[in-house]
């Protein structure tokens, strides 16, 4: 069975590669999906990619995910920081869940510091810019055991 991947994207992150470059980067929202997209052909994956500005609607995708996903990979933007409710909702859950962050949020302000969603995920990706995308939708794989067979087994397995 293909694994079916969820890229989903908090707020503001429609305006990546606009707001706050310095922090962000130069890369757009659109680029980073056509990237997911591209990754997905290659491992042979669905994947579906959404982005709202919007608690509740993320909370709905989220729920969605639960019948329509094996994986999440999400990118809770401002809400990393102050949502109980996508805490919730993401325990219930059941596939890995990838947090990811383009900043190194470890090495932001004290506000941007301390994500409350990681305590409900299986790892958590920063700093890596656009990048972590990738590095999540490969973690989520690897953690489902359905990385591509072509991988040579330093990037499908990993130190034993």
């Amino acid at each position: 069975m293909t694994a079916r991947l969820m890229v989903l994207n908090g707020p503001n992150l429609n305006l990546l590669g606009v707001r706050e470059p310095h922090i962000y980067g130069s890369t757009t929202l659109d680029a980073v999906k056509a990237s997911c997209e591209e990754f997905a052909r290659f491992a042979a994956c669905e994947l579906v990619f959404h982005q709202s500005n919007h608690e509740g609607v993320l909370v709905d995708h989220i729920q969605t995910a639960r019948k329509e996903a094996d994986a999440l990979i999400f990118n809770p933007a401002g809400y990393s920081f102050t949502s109980v409710a996508l805490f919730d909702v993401l325990k219930t859950f059941e596939g890995p869940i990838i947090e990811v962050h383009v900043s190194n949020i470890h090495a932001r302000d004290e506000m941007h510091r301390h994500s409350k969603l990681s305590a409900a995920v299986k790892a958590v990706i920063c700093g890596m810019g656009p990048y972590g995308y990738i590095v999540g939708m490969q973690a989520a794989l690897h953690a489902l055991g359905k990385l591509p067979s072509s991988l040579p087994p330093s990037l499908a397995v990993g130190p034993k």
